[in-house]
């Protein structure tokens, strides 16, 4: 009897799928992720000896490291399917190195988990990646010295627990600097004045533009006031017509970072949220018929590039769902950014026959929002763009000069599948679209019916959003397609920043931990040095860069700050009014796990603590307790100082009514 092969991959859904397609002549385990890592408790990573790492078996991960070496036992082959990426290479390698060594191992990718694509990467099995390998322990060590020289620093100044990391500290740094520039922001009140005119039975708005000849500026609106009695004696003429033809193109399909921005601008999915359901889509659904299949693409990848034969398929799916006049006539190729793993694929749905509408009962809500959304956009990043007229017209009313333009749709193009503005708030252009001009002649008098002045005022920068901030650290080319998501967990986990109403608000101690290392490590927190660095550890897997040499150029001047640190930082001490009711010393503010805190500062002499209330009374009736601020493994909440007597929670602080 012929003997079976053994596949291996990171999870049980994953082995599921894989293993349904593969048949009889396969046994598929899992991984569940990593088996061998850098320890938890030490460094792990021998300096000396060019950043030799440690590695050991992960705490827990025995029965799983047993097992696979059962099933291995006479197996002719055993095929390493991880993730097609450098962490999946990573897993692989240590399983082949540290727990199968001497085992026929071969490695074997693919980025869609369907029968086509499974069964065409098991034809052709290849060795290991060294450099991407090489890229990957980088990354580690690089990541596990930072970690584990900078987390005590903040332990001795602020508080335990405290993490700071390369990726993780500059994504909090932008944080709090907009928070600082939206603390110094001074709104600047200015007015604008809108003619509502007509020609015929047609109307439309025009704008207040110049007065004479120069960009109006109202500040106040007595001026306004003013402007407007002086405005109405004039009578209106067209001085200038312009008409032209706009294009709007398709954006490309998604890559991480875009599917990340856009489930938040459009769905209000928050980045680590976006991960998780687009993975169980990636790992298979029971859709019945297949049962499971993959239905997209894998969803870490920072490629916009897409199969010859699924671009064939979706311009034929265009021409008979659309019309052939929505496909263009050479498919769209959109540019692959700098050091992008063009070898991986956009996010994509891996058959465009399956339609959003023929998956909702086999798809939670959520699965079927983000397909739904995966699926349009890849649809139509290979339409035609859409077409509109665009009229723009000045008019001049004696010194003052007014500007009306408007939009028409005249050809729909990639909009008929995906329209991208998914903001909230009303755009600019939309709110142009709307303003219809009739036809008009150059010398036309139009009738004023109506001016509005309206008050305004300059806004500050917005707070980040999980969207706005992948934009930027990808615009700023730090962190990589898998780090997004985890990064804003562990800052909202640290509770360095809290998501409120869906933005990401910098917290005390957030403040005090970005503070610190902007004084003693600012340049390693800097966002050029940060994308310099992540330019390197790219050039890893490239093969036009050591990773020794990497790792030294970064210790060097690391350890030199380092030990500055270690020589000069003293503990924060944040005193309060507030005396200690069993020593009568001072008390002080803490962090602890459950989050913010007041200690006797005469610890460890004495251990009086208690918590820090909000101020606000139980609403409870009778109850006489203040709420806390409280923290548990769901996020932050208000209790009751009474508690256990009284258990009444609430996420948001209730107004106070006393």
């Amino acid at each position: 009897m012929k003997k079976k092969s053994l596949v291996i991959v990171e999870s049980p859904t994953k082995a599921k799928t894989i293993g349904r397609i593969l048949g009889e002549g396969f046994s598929v385990v899992s991984s569940m992720g990593h088996i061998i890592d850098l320890p938890q408790k030490k460094l792990g990573v021998v300096i000396e000896k060019d950043f030799e790492p440690e590695y050991v078996t992960l705490t827990g991960r025995q029965k799983v490291l047993t097992e696979i070496k059962k099933e291995a036992k006479g197996k002719a082959i055993v095929y390493v399917a991880t993730d097609p990426d450098r962490e999946g290479e990573a897993i692989g390698w240590q399983i082949k190195e540290r727990i199968l060594k001497g085992a026929n191992i071969l490695r074997v990718t693919f980025h869609e988990i369907t029968p086509a694509a499974v069964k065409e990467a098991f034809k052709h099995p290849r060795e290991f990646d060294a450099k991407m390998v090489e890229a990957q322990v980088g990354r580690r060590v690089l990541d596990r010295i930072m970690g584990y020289f900078l987390s005590p620093l903040l332990w001795k100044k602020i508080a335990r627990g405290l993490s700071a990391g390369r990726v993780q500290s500059v994504a909090l740094r932008l944080i709090v600097e907009r928070e600082r520039e939206i603390q110094k922001f001074v709104p600047r009140e200015y007015w604008e004045i809108e003619a509502k005119l007509a020609k015929g039975e047609s109307e439309f708005s025009a704008k207040l533009d110049k007065v004479d000849a120069q960009k109006a500026q109202i500040a106040k609106k007595e001026e306004a006031d003013n402007l407007c009695g002086e405005i109405r004696q004039n009578k209106f003429v067209v001085s200038e017509i312009k008409k032209s033809e706009k294009k709007r193109y398709a954006e490309p399909p998604f890559i991480t970072s875009t599917l990340q921005q856009d489930a938040f601008n459009k769905l209000r999915f928050n980045a680590n949220k976006t991960m998780f359901v687009a993975q169980g889509l990636y790992e298979g659904i029971d859709t019945g018929a297949d049962n499971p299949v993959g239905l997209i693409t894998y969803m870490r990848t920072d490629s916009p590039r897409v199969a010859p034969e699924a671009i064939n398929e979706v311009r034929s799916f265009i021409s008979r769902s659309f019309g052939q006049e929505f496909v263009p006539e050479t498919p769209n190729y959109y540019k692959v950014k700098k050091l992008a793993q063009e070898a991986h694929e956009a996010i994509r749905p891996t058959f465009v026959s399956r339609h959003p509408d023929s998956l909702k009962t086999f798809l939670t809500p959520d699965q079927q929002k983000l397909y739904e959304l995966i699926y349009n956009r890849f649809v139509a990043s290979q339409m035609k763009p859409a077409v509109y007229a665009v009229t723009s017209v000045i008019i001049e009313a004696g010194r003052y000069q007014f500007n009306a333009s408007g939009s028409t749709l005249t050809f729909s193009g990639f909009m008929a599948a995906y329209n991208r503005n998914g903001e909230d708030e009303e755009s600019e252009k939309d709110k142009e679209k709307k303003n219809i001009i009739p036809p008009l002649e150059k010398g036309d008098s139009l009738e004023l019916l109506n001016l509005l002045p309206s008050q305004h005022f300059t806004k500050s920068a917005p707070r980040y959003s999980d969207s706005s901030l992948i934009k930027a650290l990808e615009e700023d080319g730090i962190g990589r397609p898998s780090t997004y998501a985890p990064i804003i967990y562990t800052l909202i986990l640290r509770d360095y920043v809290r998501r409120i109403k869906g933005y990401l608000n910098p917290t005390e101690l957030g403040f005090m931990v970005c503070e610190l290392l902007v004084e003693y490590f600012p340049k390693i927190i800097d966002v050029n040095f940060t994308a310099a660095l992540e330019d390197k550890l790219d050039q890893i897997e490239e093969g036009s860069l050591g990773r020794i040499k990497v790792l030294q150029d970064f210790y060097v001047p690391f350890k030199e700050s380092l030990d500055f640190a270690q020589g000069n930082i003293k503990k924060e001490v944040i005193t309060t009014d507030e005396v200690c009711a069993k020593c009568g010393k001072p008390m002080i503010v803490k962090w602890g796990r459950r989050g913010k805190f007041l200690s006797c500062s005469g610890f460890p002499e004495c251990k009086n603590s208690k918590s820090i209330t909000s101020g606000v009374k139980c609403p409870q009736a009778d109850c006489g307790g203040e709420l806390i601020e409280r923290r548990s493994k769901r996020g932050f909440f208000y209790g009751c100082s009474n508690f256990p007597q009284c258990r009444f929670t609430s996420r948001t602080l209730p107004e106070d009514k006393e």
